[in-house]
């Protein structure tokens, strides 16, 4: 089977796997240790463990949770699943108990597929009353029937707000996650990406996974990201692109190692999603390493990708994650009608990679869609003439100072206009003045002596005074998500303790 830039791929991901085994040629390489898989040994595990599990009697589209990371074992437990019409759980790893433990029950699961490495943490959360599933095929039985609108995946955001939401994607619009990321990169089968990021987040699943089974390339998988073996991981897989986030990018960009000739010349691209990417850290990226950087912007709800910039020679505007590409992109106002270029709204998306629903959830499922079909992202932005968008802001992380409404993003980026700031991340904080005050935290070059005043001066200069933050925090790590996306809200609760408090903090550097 073929990927059409013309229309999203139909069929099955078993149809796919099942033509990629024809096709023949190399799926999986694991750079970080264990032996490669090609399209048909990995088609007949994943078809020997999905007879397995229907000999267990789970049941048509009954939920499967995969519990473990990056690896051979993670991508034989997913493709088996979905070879066998089951519907994925991708736990995170790092959610918390109290998180997986809801998403085990919520999900209904009744079988798991777990790591030895992830054994104390399955036996906390399953209480017993999960089974673990081996994945060496036993007895074997008539797979299940397998239609392109079946659950295929299950994956739980992270709840800041509430509850986490469980979002169900089908066997088509998984697939049409992995072709929207084809389509924008250009990837052929001699393509290779390679994986830093977690399965069990949407990007790390269907950019790179799901590229690779719709476009017939191949993909490096690695445990995790690692700052000091990055570029030999790319070396020595022979990666031709790679899909990180912008702390990821951030950090290669203060570390002091660089790639290989040879490993320059054989990349692509390097792409960059799940948050903003400052402009000042892109091209200082992509000055000093010479690999193209493609902002991007996805969602959980949309099997990741809905707005990317062109290759090179292609126009990429700086600032910008894009343009639609396999979906539509519209700006609403707060009545949901569209809104011409220029004018700020709600960023929406319509398409074949949105998802089905919110698992057991019609109320937010409701809330979600526009009556027209349109999925509301939460995030604010405008479109130019030319159909790019420009991220303006997130509704639950704009900073409300005085009635005036403040993104944070263009804080962040100010603050990393610095050459010594790793990783920044602007927050409102409870004010009796104004409603709301900004402060931000940092992370810094290890050898930096500069100062929060230093930084307070930096943002008054290219924001004015009333954006500058109140309180700058020097901290040795900002909180994140599984995809590496900074978290603000949990920066907002570790931060705010009564309005107008002169916070201080043991990790915050004297001001002058």
């Amino acid at each position: 089977m073929m990927f059409s830039p013309e229309k999203p791929p139909s069929g099955t991901l078993r149809d796919w796997i099942d033509a990629r085994a024809e096709d023949g040629g190399t799926a999986f390489v694991f750079p970080g240790g264990g032996n490669s898989l090609t399209w048909d040994e990995l088609r007949t595990i994943a078809a020997g463990i999905a007879g397995s599990m229907t000999a267990l009697g789970i049941a048509h589209g009954e939920s499967v949770a995969i519990m473990q990371p990056n690896g051979r074992a993670a991508v034989e437990a997913l493709f088996g699943a979905l070879y066998g019409g089951f519907r994925v759980v991708m736990i995170n790893l790092v959610a918390g108990q109290d998180a997986i433990c809801y998403a085990l029950e919520h999900s209904d699961c009744r079988f798991a597929f777990v790591g030895d490495g992830q054994m104390e943490l399955f036996e906390k959360v399953s209480s017993g009353q999960i089974e673990r599933l081996d994945l060496n095929a036993g007895a074997s039985a008539p797979l299940h029937l397998v239609s392109a609108n079946d659950h295929a995946l299950l994956m739980y955001t992270s709840g800041t707000t509430g509850r986490p939401k469980g979002v169900v994607h089908t066997q088509s619009s998984l697939l049409a996650g992995g072709w929207t990321t084809s389509m924008a990169h250009v990837l052929t089968p001699s393509d290779r990406g390679l994986c830093v990021l977690p399965i069990y987040h949407i990007n790390g699943l269907c950019v790179t996974v799901m590229s690779a089974l719709v476009s017939g390339g191949s993909l490096a998988m690695c445990e995790k990201f690692s700052a000091t073996r990055f570029w030999d991981h790319a070396g020595i897989s022979r990666a031709t692109w790679f899909s990180v986030v912008p702390t990821i990018i951030s950090h290669l960009l203060h570390s002091e190692i660089d790639p290989k000739p040879e490993t320059k010349s054989q990349l692509r691209f390097g792409r960059s999603a799940s948050s903003a990417l400052s402009p000042d850290v892109q091209t200082a990226f992509e000055t000093r390493f010479g690999v193209p950087i493609i902002e991007t912007m996805g969602l959980t709800e949309t099997a990741a990708q809905i707005l990317s910039n062109p290759l090179p020679p292609g126009t990429r505007k700086i600032g910008s994650p894009g343009v639609a590409v396999g979906n539509e992109v519209s700006i609403l106002s707060s009545n949901l009608t569209p809104m011409p270029p220029g004018k700020e709204g709600e960023i929406a998306i319509r398409g074949p990679n949105v998802m089905l629903e919110y698992l057991k959830n019609p109320e937010a499922t409701r809330d979600t869609f526009s009556s027209d079909g349109w999925l509301r992202t939460g995030d604010l932005g405008r479109q130019d003439a030319e159909g790019y968008v420009f991220v303006t802001g997130r509704l639950k992380e704009l900073i409300i100072k005085g009635g005036e409404n403040i993104a944070p993003r263009e804080i962040d980026e100010a603050l990393y206009s610095h050459p010594d700031v790793i990783e920044a991340a602007a927050f409102s904080c409870p004010c009796n003045s104004y409603g709301e005050r900004v402060e931000a935290a940092v992370k810094m070059r290890a050898s930096s002596v500069v100062s929060a005043l230093d930084l307070q001066k930096i943002c008054e200069e290219r924001l004015g005074k009333f954006k500058c933050p109140d309180q700058i925090y020097f901290l040795d790590e900002l909180p994140k998500g599984p995809s590496g996306k900074i978290q603000r809200l949990k920066l907002r609760e570790r931060f705010s303790t009564s309005p107008d408090s002169s916070i201080a903090s043991i990790a915050q550097r004297k001001n002058g």
